[in-house]
């Protein structure tokens, strides 16, 4: 999909939509969400990665970078097949406003294994040849990814390096004689996948039919206990116990004097690129089978990333080293053609960075909300940007518009005031038109600022590890002015159809 046409979406993960079963999926409100932008005059909805979630409930620390989350599967479709008998739900077992992942989880999870059952017990013919095609189709991953899931369990949830040596080190005996042992648990990870698959690709063709366009978010590293990690060890920057060398992170700014050091292993390069970069161009290929256009998390990464000793326990030591983006990126595109890619260059942006960006042709990004933080010709307002821009009044990192605004320094609400010709009762629509008002070829906003809401729904707090990635919302939340209003803004700058002004 080209980066040319002007638009604008708005930003929510699955896990926020509304329904019975503790939190967001693939089921009838995400299709009602879809009908709900195409009513706001919206071509694009941003997700976050659709990956199962790892510590701390993050999409940003799976255990594959090319699963999807079983938490996304919706259970209606598999109740309507027969598989699955309907859930018999209490009045208090689920929180309707916020995700309990230490209950969602495990519930979640036994509804998917009854559904198993049901499936392998009682599915058609033809279900059942679908389920074998799609999984000769997918075995470059999935092999792996349900024999690793398989394991997991076995081992107690342990990581893979502390499972029995032979299968830590992938002897091929070993993982022949695995296979076999646990069929029946590999054949339940398959199922879970290609209810995904099926699912979201039928949710990603209804949105086409009403003209909007899926963004997803592929993070850059992926996490050491992952069925990528334990697949090709040699990729990674790991010793003879599988333990990384030196780790991912970002150095000491101004927003942290210790700098982050997330933990994530380092790809070795040059092995990646002597393979043509095959890894890369497999785990891009699967993520354009489910988004049409894909936000890549911590751009700046592939130009030069900040390596930290993994026996360092702050970032502070870490050093600057290049990466091979150029060559990544040409090959890829070699493979699959020409890249629907926004890049997240946000942070310490250098010249080889924009230069990297700027000669694959990817838009970046701006928040809007940063914009206050200096004078007028500060890069992050509207009046800056250039048309391949996505503009953002604010990402699932920051304050909701209206908590920015409470908690914004003086000077920087009294700018904000300034420029927006805003009040604290219409500082979030008038952000939202002021993105929509820029050249930018994109405009996105958190749903969190389409309906107004203050701080206490934010989605995510860097550096945090409590209480993150749990929001959602209640239809009883939306009136029928946020998408009359937030129509007519999008109409009126050229980014939706022009009879929504009325």
């Amino acid at each position: 999909m080209k980066l040319d046409q002007r638009r604008s979406g708005v930003l929510l993960h699955i896990t926020s939509l509304p329904g019975p079963y503790g939190i967001g999926d693939f089921g009838p409100a995400a299709y009602q969400y879809v009908d709900w932008l195409a009513a706001a005059g919206q071509r694009v909805w941003q997700v976050l990665p659709t990956t199962p979630v790892g510590p701390c409930d993050s999409p940003y620390q799976s255990v594959s970078a090319f699963a999807g989350s079983p938490l996304m599967v919706a259970l209606e479709p598999l109740i309507e097949n027969g598989w699955l008998p309907a859930p018999e739900l209490s009045a208090a077992l689920f929180d309707s406003k916020r995700v309990d992942y230490g209950r969602v989880i495990p519930w979640r999870t036994r509804q998917l294994r009854l559904a198993a059952a049901g499936f392998f017990a009682r599915a058609s013919e033809a279900q059942r040849s679908e389920f074998e095609l799609w999984r000769q189709v997918q075995a470059y991953w999935l092999a792996d990814y349900s024999l690793f899931m398989a394991l997991e369990s076995a081992h107690g949830g342990k990581p893979f390096w502390e499972w029995d040596a032979p299968l830590r080190s992938r002897e091929p005996t070993a993982l022949e004689a695995a296979r076999g042992q646990h069929a029946g648990e590999i054949a339940f990870w398959d199922f879970v996948q290609w209810c995904f698959d099926t699912q979201c690709a039928a949710l990603r063709a209804y949105a086409a039919s009403r003209d909007v366009a899926i963004l997803g978010d592929l993070p850059i590293f992926i996490a050491h206990h992952s069925a990528d990690c334990w697949a090709r060890p040699d990729l990674y920057y790991l010793d003879e116990n599988f333990q990384p060398t030196v780790v991912a992170g970002v150095p000491p700014d101004s927003m942290g004097p210790l700098g982050q050091r997330w933990g994530n292993p380092l790809y070795r390069w040059e092995r990646m690129a002597a393979e043509n970069f095959s890894w890369w161009t497999a785990r891009v290929k699967r993520a354009l089978e489910q988004a049409d256009i894909l936000r890549i998390d911590h751009f700046r990464g592939f130009a030069g990333y900040w390596e930290i000793p993994a026996s360092c326990p702050t970032a502070i030591e870490g050093r600057w080293v290049p990466a091979p983006g150029k060559e990544l990126f040409a090959a890829i595109a070699l493979a699959l053609g020409e890249l629907p890619i926004v890049a997240e260059d946000l942070g310490l942006i250098t010249p080889d960075v924009i230069e990297l960006r700027d000669g694959c042709g990817f838009p970046g990004m701006r928040i809007l909300q940063f914009g206050f933080g200096g004078d007028g010709d500060h890069e992050f307002l509207p009046h800056s940007y250039s048309r391949e821009t996505v503009a953002y009044t604010g990402t699932h990192d920051n304050e909701t518009v209206r908590g920015w605004w409470q908690n914004a320094p003086a000077h920087e609400r009294h700018f904000a005031e300034t420029y927006l010709n805003a009040s604290g009762e219409d500082c979030h629509w008038r952000m939202i038109q002021a993105a929509c008002n820029s050249v930018a070829c994109m405009a996105i906003f958190q749903m969190q600022d389409v309906l107004g809401l203050d701080g206490s729904h934010r989605m995510n707090l860097p550096g945090t590890t409590i209480g993150n990635w749990s929001w959602r919302f209640e239809w009883s939340m939306v009136g029928p002015e946020h998408a009359q209003t937030l129509g007519r803004i999008s109409a009126a700058s050229g980014r939706g159809p022009f009879g929504l002004i009325g």
